[in-house]
């Protein structure tokens, strides 16, 4: 199956890629996905733990199985910005 992969933020700095698509067995998981990835760009291995996962807008976990022609976004955490919870 095919899945069309997006990344954002320092993901996409890192690949200077915004997407791209996989090819993955039947019945893989956003896992599977990830490890696939870090196979071809080992310089993502080291935020596996806080990258976050969306499959068709939602966030979804690592066991997730994947069907053809869904839509993967990577999201790496977020920093910066203004706090407005205490304004």
């Amino acid at each position: 199956m095919i899945v069309r992969v997006r990344f954002f933020a320092s993901l996409r700095e890192r690949l200077r890629c915004n997407e791209t698509e996989y090819t993955l067995a039947e019945g893989a998981t956003v896992a599977d996905l990830w490890a696939a990835l870090c196979a071809d760009h080992p310089q993502l291995a080291e935020l596996g733990h806080a990258i976050s996962f969306a499959v068709n807008q939602e966030y979804v976990g690592g066991q997730h199985r994947l069907s053809s022609h869904d839509e993967v976004a990577l999201i790496p955490p977020v920093s910066g910005g203004v706090d407005v919870r205490h304004r």
